[in-house]
């Protein structure tokens, strides 16, 4: 007898619908499975054996062909463990056949049938309802997950045996409730750091307040200690919430990353990454025989910090030329083409010289050439990618000892959301969220400039030799400067502060 159940596989972080045709006929007892399964899906065989006969059910001695259709698309992964099960019950009359027709199965099979939760349940939810499937079953500890999806109405099961009771009748399973559990509070980068913590360093806090308020990318460079890792830690704070829309973004690519904790249905705070520098392409990109989500997707609507910039690889930094223009990034493989979303701040540190000190302190043992190399690590097509470049000078310690009230991270934080609420008005209806995001189109409608401005602009495109490209990020970084001071026109002072934060891409250091 043959059975067909719905079931669905994640390609990128893109789901899409998979039939399981589960066909049991006589001849000698075997048990294979087709349609390019990988070794996850080859040994459930086994697992789907044992998870019937240990939930009570007859596995039958008969010859057992499972495909996995579409054939011509390489699947991985042990989501398809219940659809098998349920497909070889109701392809031997345990189930009605027309029972689980109407619902769509992921989930992964223990030895004694209890159904454990799997990565990328979300994206495979959203192909569903574009399926036109109504229902879904799941792992007990991904149905959360799955309610999130408007027009699906999602059952957790947390074994077997609850699932055929639900699908033969004999058990009624609640419907999940789309709770939107959030990652628990205190243990998101950002939770309990303040820029009141942060001592001096007042001309990288406006710069950073700058970069938060129209999602613009940041190079600090300073001296070992003088606080360029505490301030990214703490630039999180200052960020506005995620929308509802960014976070089902986010959430999805966690989800197909099988990065989500355990409890939590949804990502609710913006991600801070913070790679070491010996990370790999792949890692950094993206990528795996089938192609997997790197840590500029794991960054996306949030930052992605780089300490030491310059010690990682050439290579995998030059990578990031094409994520930080277009917003996304397409990862080629045998496995499959996918593109993942790295719709991201980047934020880097480095210091000035190899040994760190830099030759104003008096103190640098580097010679030009050691520096030349040092700072060739950056190229200009990358450093012309980074909006703001910051000075971060050495403390004095006069400041460590001085009390004074600072700025908190709340009182900046209240600027930004100013700054970000213009922008989603002037953005409403158009594909563009932040001054960052800004097209060539945008930037000739939103930034207008009074006269001095525009001279200041002339002049200084011509004196420092900008290219086009920086040229747009000076107006793109202009009109957030303006979006702070509530200003509609860009002024002559707000092309000048942004020019000033171009400083390092232009010579090659920052005095």
């Amino acid at each position: 007898m043959l059975a067909k159940v719905p079931s669905g596989a994640v390609l990128g972080i893109d789901g899409y619908p998979v039939y399981v045709e589960v066909d049991v006929s006589a001849g000698l007892p075997s048990f294979e499975v087709v349609g390019l399964p990988d070794t996850a899906i080859r040994e459930s065989r086994e697992r789907v054996r044992a998870a019937l006969r240990n939930s009570g059910f007859e596995f039958p001695l008969r010859r057992i062909t499972v495909n996995l259709a579409p054939a011509m698309i390489r699947k991985e992964g042990a989501c398809f463990d219940l659809a098998i099960a349920v497909g070889i019950l109701a392809a031997t009359g345990e189930i009605a056949p027309l029972a689980v027709e109407s619902y769509m199965f992921a989930g992964e099979l223990s030895l004694d049938g209890q159904v454990r939760g799997t990565a990328g349940v979300l994206s495979i939810a959203l192909a569903a309802r574009s399926a036109g499937f109504a229902r879904m079953m799941v792992a007990r500890e991904n149905a959360g997950e799955a309610a999130l999806v408007d027009g699906l109405d999602v059952y957790g099961v947390g074994t077997l045996a609850e699932a055929v009771g639900h699908l033969s009748g004999a058990l009624c399973i609640s419907k999940t409730p789309a709770t939107g559990c959030c990652f628990p509070r205190g243990t998101q980068a950002g939770q309990g750091l303040d820029f009141a913590d942060v001592l001096g360093q007042d001309h990288a806090r406006r710069a950073l307040e700058v970069a938060a308020a129209g999602g613009h990318n940041v190079l600090m460079v300073g001296p070992p200690g003088a606080g360029k890792t505490m301030l990214a830690r703490r630039l999180p704070s200052i960020l506005p919430p995620l929308t509802w829309d960014e976070a089902l973004e986010v959430t999805k690519v966690y989800s197909a990353a099988g990065r989500l904790p355990a409890g939590v249905s949804i990502v609710s705070e913006r991600p801070f990454r913070d790679p070491h520098h010996s990370i790999s392409l792949a890692g950094l990109i993206g990528g795996g025989r089938v192609p997997k989500p790197g840590e500029v997707s794991l960054a996306h609507r949030g930052v992605l910090f780089l300490d030491e910039m310059p010690e990682f690889a050439g290579h995998a930094l030059e990578a990031l030329r094409q994520p930080l223009e277009d917003g996304f990034v397409t990862v080629s493989r045998a496995g499959g083409i996918a593109t993942f979303p790295a719709r991201f701040m980047l934020v880097g540190a480095m210091n000035p010289c190899p040994c760190g000190r830099g030759a104003d302190s008096g103190a640098c043992t580097c010679t030009p050439a050691m520096v030349k190399r040092y700072l060739a690590h950056l190229s200009a097509p990358l450093l012309d990618r980074v909006d703001l470049h910051i000075h971060v000078g050495k403390v004095d310690v006069k400041e460590i000892d001085r009390r004074q009230v600072r700025e908190t991270s709340a009182e900046m934080r209240e600027r930004v959301m100013r700054a970000r609420q213009a922008q989603e008005e002037r953005f409403a209806g158009l594909p563009v969220r932040t001054n960052a995001e800004m097209r060539p189109a945008e930037i000739r409608e939103f930034c207008r400039m009074s006269r001095e401005a525009r001279m200041l602009l002339y002049s200084a495109s011509a004196r420092l030799g900008l290219s086009a490209r920086a040229h747009a990020r000076v107006l793109k970084v202009a009109r957030t400067i303006a979006d702070l001071e509530g200003s509609d026109l860009l002024q002559e002072d707000h092309i000048g502060e942004a020019v000033s934060y171009r400083a390092f891409a232009i010579h090659g250091q920052i005095a």
